[in-house]
């Protein structure tokens, strides 16, 4: 994320955007404004933004109809709606649509600056995530694995095999052999790839409670 994130600010109140806009640019955000739900909808196709805080009644086109076109287009940016006009109704629609959070007029500053961080900080943990599990994807991926020989050759090919399924896989081989790149190779080349790839020192574990956290166990038993 930059140095200094994007808001884009959404009210068809110019005094309440000016508002914003000095305040925001006191908390270190580049403002970019918008007078309508449909000025927004052609700024985020222009360009991106790292946030965008839209009130929800406008005249031209609502923040509810803005949010839907919005999210189509780019369902990543997070999204904090405003309105005078409070209600569940209302702020469960918005949340459903994709909204990250929902504030009413007239602001209670702190919440709105707590609001913003915890959003920039969920948007960038999930982009640090993303790489991670693109370092880690390339990493395991079976083309990196290094060797010539016929026996890893078929070694590969059981991975292939194997990993598109359900299967229970036991790697075993000599300590510095590559079990480890092996098993990632297993989970990243599987529909579970997704999903965290967890690493457990069993020799760290018991024999009872490691028999038990790999085959389950029944209480009394």
């Amino acid at each position: 994320m930059k140095e200094k994130p994007d808001i884009l600010v959404v009210d068809d109140d110019m005094a309440h955007r000016t508002m914003l806009k000095a305040l925001l640019g006191r908390w270190n955000y580049d403002i970019t404004e918008a007078d309508d739900g449909s000025t927004a909808i052609e700024k985020v196709k222009e360009r991106s933004f790292d946030l965008i805080l839209m009130d929800i009644r406008m005249v031209k086109v609502s923040g509810i109809e803005a949010l839907d076109k919005i999210k189509a287009y780019n369902p990543s940016i997070p999204i904090i709606i405003m309105t005078a006009y409070s209600s569940l109704e209302t702020a469960i629609e918005t949340l459903k649509k994709g909204a990250y959070d929902y504030l009413t007029k007239p602001l209670d500053f702190d919440k709105l600056k707590i609001t913003i961080y915890r959003a920039m900080e969920h948007i960038r943990l999930k982009e640090e995530n993303q790489m991670l599990r693109e370092t880690l994807g390339r990493q395991f991926d079976r083309q990196h694995i290094i060797g010539q020989s016929p026996a890893m050759a078929k070694l590969l090919e059981t991975v292939a095999q194997v990993a598109p399924s359900e299967a229970t896989v036991m790697i075993r081989g000599e300590s510095g052999t590559g079990k480890e790149l092996i098993a990632g190779a297993i989970h990243f080349n599987s529909p579970r790839k997704d999903g965290p790839f967890v690493k457990i020192n069993c020799a760290a574990i018991t024999e009872t409670l490691l028999e038990s956290e790999m085959f389950g166990h029944e209480k009394g038993a």
